[in-house]
C-alpha cells in the first residue's frame, strides 16, 4: 500500500483518463455552449488528452523530487502512455482521420520498444529512453490533438496529416535506434558469458598449479 503515492496515482488516473476519451471520440458528445461560445466533443476530447499527457510529466516530476521512486510506478507509467497514445490513434482510424498503416506501424513501435525492454530487463540489462524517443511522446500528443480537432475544423486536416508522417518517420527511427542498443547490450552479454568458461578455466588451471608440491 505504501506505493499508492501521489506520483502512482497520478499515472492511475492518465489510466482512467482512457475510457472517457474513448467514449468522448466515437459518441461526438457532449456538444453544448459555454459562456455562449461553442464547446463541442472535439474541444473536449483534446483537453481530456492534454490533461492526461500533463500527468505523465506531473508523476515524474514528483516521484523524482519527493523521492517516490517506486517499482509500481516504473511498471505502469509506461503502459499508461502506450493506453492513452494508442487508444487516441485507434479512435481516430475509426473517425477516419488516420490511415489504419500509419497507426499499426505507430502502436506496434511502442510495443516492440516495451518488448525489448522486458528482453533486455531479464538479461539484467537497461535500455534508456532516448531523447527522441521523448520527443516523439510530444509530437504524438500535438498530432492527435490537431487531428481530433480536424474532425470539426477540416483546416487542420493537412496539417495533422503532415505531422503523422513525422509521428511515423520518428517512430521508425526511434525503433532502430533502440534495436541497436539492445542489440549491442545482448551482443556484450552473450560474448561475456561465452569468454566465462575461459577465464574460468584458465583460473582453475592456475590454482593447480600454485597447489602443486
Amino acid at each position: 500500500m505504501a506505493q499508492l503515492n501521489l506520483p502512482n496515482g497520478l499515472t492511475i488516473l492518465r489510466i482512467f483518463f482512457v475510457p472517457l476519451l474513448v467514449v468522448v471520440l466515437l459518441t461526438r458528445e457532449p456538444n453544448f455552449n459555454v459562456f455562449g461560445l461553442p464547446f463541442h466533443f472535439e474541444m473536449w476530447g483534446v483537453l481530456i488528452l492534454l490533461v492526461a499527457a500533463s500527468t505523465d510529466v506531473a508523476d515524474g516530476y514528483l516521484a523524482r523530487k519527493r523521492r517516490e521512486i517506486t517499482t509500481l510506478g516504473i511498471l505502469l507509467d509506461p503502459i499508461a502512455d502506450k493506453l492513452l497514445i494508442s487508444a487516441a490513434f485507434i479512435s481516430l482510424v475509426e473517425m477516419g482521420l488516420a490511415p489504419a498503416w500509419m497507426v499499426v506501424i505507430v502502436i506496434g513501435r511502442d510495443f516492440t520498444v516495451m518488448g525489448l525492454r522486458n528482453i533486455a530487463a531479464a538479461e539484467g540489462l537497461v535500455i534508456p529512453a532516448s531523447a527522441l524517443g521523448k520527443t516523439k511522446m510530444v509530437l504524438e500528443v500535438i498530432t492527435v490533438s490537431i487531428l481530433i480537432l480536424a474532425a470539426k475544423h477540416p483546416m487542420f486536416r493537412l496539417l495533422g496529416t503532415l505531422l503523422l508522417w513525422l509521428v511515423v518517420i520518428s517512430a521508425v527511427v526511434s525503433a532502430a535506434h533502440y534495436f541497436t542498443v539492445f542489440w549491442r547490450q545482448v551482443d556484450g552479454r552473450i560474448k561475456q558469458r561465452q569468454l566465462n568458461p575461459i577465464v574460468v578455466a584458465q583460473e582453475k588451471k592456475t590454482e593447480d598449479v600454485v597447489a602443486r608440491p
